[in-house]
């Protein structure tokens, strides 16, 4: 089973580019996505400052507040997002394919 982590080594960045590529339309702040996503806070901030200076997120200021959404002109992104859709799909296959192999040896 081929998982994101080959590529994507941070679990938190992981994440984060899985949510965006997933929902490139949403725009979230830093601490709705560290609930959301499970994760601290801090480590959301820093991965989420790595991501807009490549240029895979853009960041909004409202009021106070920044708020994080996709760029989906990126040049890369298609491509994330293919990726992410292929894992999908090939892990529901595998648990799908398990669920079978179970229920016949039973």
């Amino acid at each position: 089973m081929v998982d994101l982590d080959i590529f994507i080594t941070s679990r938190v960045k992981r994440k984060i580019v899985v949510f965006f590529v997933t929902y490139p339309v949403i725009k979230m702040h830093s601490r709705g996505l560290a609930k959301l996503l499970k994760e601290d806070p801090g480590n959301i901030q820093r991965e989420l400052a790595k991501l807009e200076k490549v240029g895979f997120l853009y960041r909004e200021k409202k009021k106070n507040t920044y708020t994080y959404f996709a760029n989906t002109n990126f040049l890369f992104f298609s491509e994330l997002q293919s990726i992410v859709v292929k894992v999908r799909e090939q892990n529901s296959v595998s648990r799908s394919r398990n669920y079978i192999e179970k229920s016949v040896k039973r």
